[in-house]
């Protein structure tokens, strides 16, 4: 084994890290509790403010901002945002702010002049380049297999990592999008990121704000279950614009309603069935978000003890892979 501070990236000396992991910030399931084990556990830790509900923020962030004695962070749906949102976050001093999903121009220098770091996640080339000009600290690069929303139009992630890595050069970007294991964080390195940003392996630990349900789902599910689609979407009358589908496993209304969304869009009578077998227990409460590599997923440890397993599992991999 080497030692544990191997895997030294501009990632980990730009937030004095000991693993270049960081937690995807999962609206709503990235609580308090989840981010700051993540930070303790030596990885960057991440809110997942989602659409910025002040009374969600009121009681989360105190939880990170007391407890995880270690650089912290938020995430927000930037199309979902406003500016008053932010300046809540920024009150707590997060160490960084990740954009993701819309236009980040409005938020960056406001983000950057109360001292945080400003993290943009990108989908394709074009948003690579504006994160760029932006001035962004760190750029995360999301493929197409990774779970909840994204990209309709995207790029998997093995082939779009190493071409925003020599877009952004000298700025670090994260791989983001169906890693779930140590070997999936080499990988990323490997293709000259700075460190890996995950998601639906961090759904599957004591700390998420995840029903016992979807855990139980993520456990029991497999990367051929998982599909794109904008049906849970509209039936859940959510407001995501139409360019970002979600990847989640296997669901009824996703049987029913496959290739008909307009359709469904146009029926309000099937979103009040659907809202209504949601209260009779008919179906889950939200759809279960899960990325291609959720097959991989088989416990649920604590958060803290997760990212230093990943970060081991991780340097054997890369030590493995320059003995072969």
């Amino acid at each position: 084994m080497m030692s544990a501070m191997a895997l030294t990236t501009a990632f980990t000396k730009l937030f004095g890290l000991r693993h270049p992991i960081a937690l995807a910030p999962m609206g709503g399931s990235a609580g308090g509790a989840l981010a700051a084990a993540v930070s303790r556990g030596g990885g960057l830790g991440m809110l997942g403010a989602g659409g910025g509900d002040p009374d969600w923020l009121t009681r989360e962030l105190p939880l990170v901002a007391d407890s995880a004695g270690r650089p912290w962070g938020v995430g927000f749906q930037t199309w979902a945002i406003d500016v008053e949102a932010v300046d809540l976050v920024l009150e707590h001093s997060p160490r960084a702010v990740m954009l993701s999903f819309g236009d980040p121009s409005p938020f960056a220098e406001r983000i950057r002049a109360a001292g945080a770091a400003l993290i943009i996640q990108v989908t394709d080339v074009e948003e690579a380049r504006q994160a760029v000009d932006l001035g962004a600290d760190v750029i995360v690069a999301q493929g197409t297999e990774s779970g909840g929303h994204g990209a309709r139009n995207g790029r998997s992630t093995l082939p779009f990592v190493p071409v925003v890595v020599d877009l952004a050069a000298p700025v670090p970007v994260l791989a983001a999008g169906g890693i779930a294991d140590g070997r999936g964080v080499a990988a990323a390195l490997a293709l000259g990121a700075a460190g890996a940003l995950m998601g639906t392996r961090f759904q599957a630990t004591a700390e998420a704000l995840v029903d016992p349900s979807a855990v139980k789902a993520i456990l029991e599910g497999r990367g051929q279950d998982t599909e794109r689609s904008r049906v849970l979407d509209i039936a859940r009358g959510s407001r995501w614009p139409s360019r970002y589908t979600a990847r989640t496993l296997g669901h009824p209304v996703l049987d029913q309603w496959r290739g008909r969304e307009a359709e469904l869009a146009a029926d309000p009578r099937a979103r009040q069935d659907y809202r209504e077998a949601v209260a009779r227990g008919d179906l889950p409460p939200l759809p279960v978000w899960a990325g291609e590599a959720v097959d991989l997923i088989n416990d649920v440890p604590s958060a803290a003890d997760l990212v230093v397993a990943l970060a081991e599992e991780a340097e054997e991999a890369l030590a493995r892979a320059g003995r072969q």
